[in-house]
C-alpha cells in the first residue's frame, strides 16, 4: 500500500530519505518497479488460473507455466528497458550525430516525465486488477451480489452516452474495481503492519 499512501513507512510515520546519488536513485527505481510488477504478475496468474480452472491439471500447469514465463520476460524486459533508457539517451546525446544527438537529449529529458506518468498508471492498473479479482472471486464462491451491483452501476454509467456504451461500461467496472482495491488495501495495510509483521518478527526472534 505504499503506492496508495506514499510516504507511509511504518507505525512511526518515518519517511525514507531521498536518494542522494544516481546509483541510489536507480536502485530505488528498480526496487519499486520489481515490487509493483511482482504484484501485477501475481494478479495475472490468478486471472489465468481462474480462466483454465475447469481444464485438466496438465493443461492448467502448461498454461500457467507459459503465461508466467512470457509475462516475466515481457514485464521485466520492459522494466530493464525503462531503467536503462536514460543511459542510452546519454550515450546517443554524446554521439555527436545530429539526429541521434537530438533523440538522446529527448530521451533524457522525457524519461522523468514518463516515469511520473507511469507510476500512477501502474498503481491504478494494480488496484483495478486486484479489485476485479476480488469481485469475480466472490462470484465464484457464490456471493453474486457485488458482481451484479458493479454490472448494473456500470450500465447506468454507460447509459450517459450510448454511442460509447462499451467503453463507458468497461470504464465504470474498472473504476469500481479500483475503488474496491483501495478500500480493501486500506483495511489490510494496518493489519499487516501492526499485527502480522510484529508477530512474524516475534516468532523469528524466538527462533534465533
Amino acid at each position: 500500500m505504499d503506492l496508495v499512501f506514499p510516504g507511509h513507512h511504518g507505525a512511526e510515520g518515518r519517511t525514507e530519505a531521498a536518494p542522494t546519488s544516481a546509483e541510489e536513485l536507480e536502485r530505488e527505481r528498480v526496487s519499486n518497479a520489481i515490487r509493483t510488477d511482482f504484484i501485477l504478475l501475481a494478479e495475472i496468474m490468478a486471472i489465468t488460473l481462474a480462466a483454465v480452472s475447469s481444464s485438466p491439471l496438465w493443461m492448467q500447469t502448461l498454461v500457467l507455466a507459459l503465461v508466467g514465463l512470457g509475462m516475466t520476460l515481457l514485464v521485466y524486459g520492459a522494466v530493464a528497458v525503462i531503467v536503462k533508457a536514460d543511459d542510452a539517451g546519454v550515450a546517443l546525446a554524446r554521439s555527436g550525430a545530429g539526429v541521434l544527438r537530438l533523440a538522446g537529449r529527448a530521451i533524457v529529458l522525457g524519461m522523468p516525465v514518463f516515469l511520473k506518468i507511469l507510476s500512477p498508471v501502474g498503481m491504478v492498473a494494480m488496484l483495478w486488477v486486484g479489485g476485479g479479482i476480488l469481485i469475480h472471486g466472490l462470484h465464484e464462491l457464490g456471493v453474486h451480489g457485488p458482481e451484479k451491483a458493479v454490472y448494473h452501476a456500470a450500465e447506468v454509467f454507460a447509459g450517459i452516452l450510448p454511442a460509447l456504451h462499451g467503453f463507458l461500461a468497461w470504464l465504470g467496472q474498472a473504476g469500481i474495481a479500483a475503488v474496491l482495491g483501495v478500500l480493501v488495501g486500506a483495511m489490510v495495510d494496518p493489519l499487516v503492519k501492526h499485527l502480522l509483521q510484529p508477530l512474524v518478527a516475534r516468532f523469528a526472534k524466538k527462533a534465533d
